[in-house]
């Protein structure tokens, strides 16, 4: 089931729907680096390559922070 959370980008807000597995991987991602959940949605925002959605881009954030923690190398 998708999760619906709100944030405001670029003095905008918007809403992005992931799965809770998503959100919970981005979260943990979050809270290692020392930094709030929003912080890091902006950060992928901004830098998110053109035509590429910010829900996708947040779930490729997701699975190359999973992979490089299945490494050793978070």
């Amino acid at each position: 089931m998708l999760e619906k959370r709100s944030f405001t980008l670029a003095g905008h807000r918007t809403s992005v729907a992931l799965e809770a597995e998503f959100w919970a991987a981005l979260a943990a991602a979050a809270s290692r680096d020392g930094v709030t959940l929003a912080a890091l949605v902006a950060g992928i925002d901004a830098a998110r390559p053109p035509g590429r959605s910010l829900a996708s881009a947040l779930r490729v954030h997701a699975l190359r922070v999973h992979a490089l923690a299945v490494k050793g190398e978070s």
